[in-house]
């Protein structure tokens, strides 16, 4: 686990590639019954932003409208650049799919680097700080993250599929005989099955952990930190407008907008 954690953090400080915005799926939109030089300056950039709306409070559903910290950092983002952001929900293992495919232009969604998506995706500079905590039943024997690695553990582990979640226990408990990880679509499927008795145990980032315990009953999250990292923009390969977003993603970090954003979500506490 340790191993691997260094390794994140490495990959995190690492520099990734630039080239040509060609790369990217970006689409325009002009003002209906303009013509001629009149389109030129009426045409808006349009950036197709690709999330899962199933990680609170960084992207989720309000309404009809998608929104969270990560939705509010990308129109922030959008509006420095001069880009109008849309934002496309959709799976989480398929964001990195669409991403390199064209069929969107980045992808934000609490997203981790990790070497095995840096063989389909570039990354910009980290933004945020995650923690991936264990949600238990009350009373549970999983009393810490130790519980999950001592000799002889069986422990069936509830991820949503494609997080690092799933990623950190499939290498940490899975691959290493010490238990089996269910895997769900939703965050939101994978605490059910836990109140249902289906896995001893759920890994999730801790904001949306926060939300599920607070809405079921008799759920708790253990003290103990199962893994710390930092999210990231994902861009298609050798895409320029990485580069432009790493720009005005630190204006923003140090004008203090980021962090307001961030403030605004969670408490400081």
């Amino acid at each position: 686990m340790k191993k691997y954690l260094r390794n994140v953090m490495a990959m995190a400080m690492a520099a990734v590639l630039t080239v040509a915005l060609a790369s990217c799926g970006s689409s325009s939109t002009t003002e209906e019954g303009t013509t001629g030089d009149d389109t030129a300056q009426d045409e808006a950039q349009v950036l197709v932003m690709a999330t899962n709306a199933e990680f609170p409070p960084y992207e989720y559903y309000e309404g009809s409208e998608v929104t969270g910290i990560d939705v509010e950092i990308a129109k922030a983002i959008g509006e420095k650049l001069g880009y109008e952001v849309t934002v496309e929900d959709m799976a989480f293992d398929s964001i990195i799919t669409a991403v390199s495919t064209g069929k969107a232009d980045f992808g934000m969604a609490g997203m981790t680097i990790t070497e095995d998506r840096l063989e389909s995706v570039d990354f910009s500079d980290t933004y945020a700080t995650g923690v991936q905590v264990i949600i238990v039943k009350e009373g549970s024997p999983i009393t810490s993250v130790d519980d999950l690695f001592a000799e002889g553990a069986n422990t069936v582990v509830g991820v949503q599929t494609g997080t690092t979640g799933d990623l950190f226990s499939t290498w940490d408990i899975e691959d290493e005989g010490l238990g089996t990880v269910e895997r769900f679509n939703k965050g939101a499927d994978a605490v059910m099955a836990l109140t249902q008795d289906k896995v001893d145990c759920v890994i999730i980032d801790n904001e949306p952990a926060k939300s599920f315990v607070a809405a079921n009953e008799g759920l708790v999250i253990l003290d103990t930190e199962y893994a710390v990292e930092e999210y990231a923009i994902c861009f298609a390969k050798d895409s320029a407008l990485k580069d432009e977003v790493n720009t005005a993603l630190q204006e923003l970090i140090a004008d203090g907008t980021v962090q307001s954003i961030i403030d605004k979500y969670i408490s400081a506490e």
